[in-house]
């Protein structure tokens, strides 16, 4: 006890997080260039001025530690302003989809109950504006792209103090929502700390090899984890953000040939639509791609050739554990090994871990997992087994130690008294010869609760039989998961996001009688 009284002095001092790091890069680096958009440049200097007055602002319109702040907007350099100056407070930010609908914004303001709602009013004005009018009309709605008769962004800040004091914040304090798809009929915002971001960040930065002279083109949407991980990477490192509003292949070029930036999250479709746009070389893409029709892109995280996430390709994450944390250029194989802040387990229903080449579900702990969902005990109940979050994945460990991903826990088979995951079946349907597309279902059974049915798609030419299929799985699989029966169909329904659509397997092809998913 005397020994820890001694040490009483210093524990205010470990208090740090995104805010502080600011401030620091404003020591170290005042007048290099933190942030571009357009014709706008700040150095840190002027950005942690900026962020100060912003966060004085939230203060004067009674934010404290623990709000909520929703942004209902395109990107901008401001979503960062916003996450830095709320980092300062201890609120939470949440940068919406903004392709949400009315009902769909309807249900994250009722849900997320923001104390401040920054929205924007170029190309989304009019749904910004339906769902407020539907809302609480004492709610606090700041225009950040400047709206007549409205409390506009920059005016405030102009406005505000820049030399306000603020408390330091615990590193395992909640500041980022990002709503992840739908559990028991609804999304949830997953709330992640201070500590998970900064810890992410690094080994982003490490990755993809990015330092105090990187350019990141914050040029996907800022409501994925992917994109806000790699803006954050290069602002940890005091690297240039250089932000476009959206996807617009021609201002993307102008904005790498301008500004010498050298990573990017860039979509293959809109990689195409560059090619077309550069086929003439008018703008020199050199500082990111190795010729002008960009022959060297490999995926969406664009980044220098000998980065080691670009030489070793894989790995495992979800946005409940901060994204990207189990990875191939960590070594092994299949999606890799954990990084050294988190820990990966594979477990059974009660958190014990399982046999080294057995199918689990996915289960991880440490500083870089979720603080919970926002607004859900129940669900975050659920998520937690021994000490642990469920990630409602399924994997297992080879015997390296690598982990392999095995595919989402979705609905569960019940034969007799066994469980089986149609991820697992899928999985080893994928890797026969004769398999072009795959869904496993369940189908009633009177004696056996349910019977396994494999919906192929063959690939072009394949004449394979239905029982090629089931030996495959037998030689793989323990026996009760093999299907009993096989069917063969042209195409495999799926939903909008390119997801298999097991409502619409099942209504074809006899599927039914599940029981409940744990």
């Amino acid at each position: 006890m005397k020994q820890h009284t001694a040490l009483n002095p210093y524990l205010g001092i470990h208090a740090y997080g995104l805010g502080d790091l600011l401030h620091q890069h404003a020591r170290d680096r005042p007048d290099m260039t933190a942030i571009i958009e357009g014709d706008v440049s700040f150095s840190f200097r002027q950005l942690d001025e900026r962020v100060n007055r912003l966060a004085a602002v939230l203060r004067a319109k009674g934010v404290r530690k623990g709000d909520r702040i929703l942004w209902l907007g395109q990107n901008s350099f401001r979503v960062l302003e916003t996450l830095l100056a709320s980092a300062r407070l201890g609120a939470i930010v949440c940068p919406a989809n903004w392709r949400w609908s009315a009902s769909e914004i309807a249900f994250a303001l009722d849900d997320f109950d923001p104390a401040i709602i920054f929205w924007q009013e170029k190309e989304i004005g009019a749904i910004n504006r339906e769902a407020r009018s539907a809302w609480r009309p004492d709610s606090n709605w700041i225009c950040h792209d400047g709206c007549d008769g409205e409390a506009a962004y920059e005016e405030l800040l102009a406005a505000a103090n820049p030399e306000s004091t603020f408390d330091p914040v615990e590193p395992s304090t909640p500041l980022l929502a990002i709503y992840t798809a739908g559990f028991s009929g609804r999304p949830g915002a997953a709330l992640l700390s201070h500590e998970s971001i900064l810890l992410v960040s690094w080994l982003s930065t490490m990755g993809q090899k990015v330092d105090e002279g990187s350019g990141y083109l914050v040029s996907g949407p800022m409501f994925h984890l992917g994109v806000l991980m790699g803006a954050m990477a290069t602002f940890l490192c005091g690297g240039r953000c250089a932000f476009v509003s959206r996807v617009d292949a021609e201002e993307m070029l102008g904005m790498i040939d301008r500004y010498k930036l050298t990573h990017a999250f860039i979509a293959a479709p809109t990689i195409a639509q560059m090619r077309t746009l550069n086929k003439d070389g008018k703008y020199d893409v050199s500082s990111i791609f190795s010729d002008p029709q960009m022959s060297d892109y490999r995926m969406p995280l664009v980044m220098p050739a000998d980065a080691p996430q670009m030489k070793h390709m894989g790995g495992y994450g979800q946005t409940e554990i901060g994204g990207l944390v189990n990875l191939l250029w960590f070594g092994g194989s299949g999606a890799g090994r954990a990084s050294p802040f988190i820990q990966i387990m594979v477990g059974d229903e009660a958190g014990q871990e399982k046999p080294v080449g057995e199918t689990g579900e996915i289960l991880a702990r440490g500083p870089l997992v979720m603080c919970g969902y926002w607004n859900r005990p129940e669900e975050n109940a659920r998520r937690v087994v021994n000490g642990w979050h469920r990630t409602n994945d399924l994997g297992k460990r080879l015997p390296d130690g690598s982990l392999i991903f095995v595919g989402p826990k979705t609905t569960m088979i019940k034969t007799g008294i066994e469980n089986v995951y149609p991820a697992e079946v899928e999985a080893c349907l994928r890797q026969h010869e004769g398999v072009a597309d795959v869904c496993v279902i369940g189908v009633p059974d009177p004696t056996w609760d349910q019977n396994i049915k494999a919906v192929i798609v063959r690939k072009p030419g394949g004449d394979h039989a239905p029982e090629a299929f089931i030996e495959h799985c037998r030689r793989h699989l323990a026996s009760y998961k093999k299907p009993k029966t096989v069917v063969f169909t042209d195409q495999i329904p799926r939903n909008a996001a390119g997801a298999i659509d097991r409502e619409a397997v099942d209504a074809a092809f006899g599927g039914g009688g599940y029981p409940s998913a744990g």
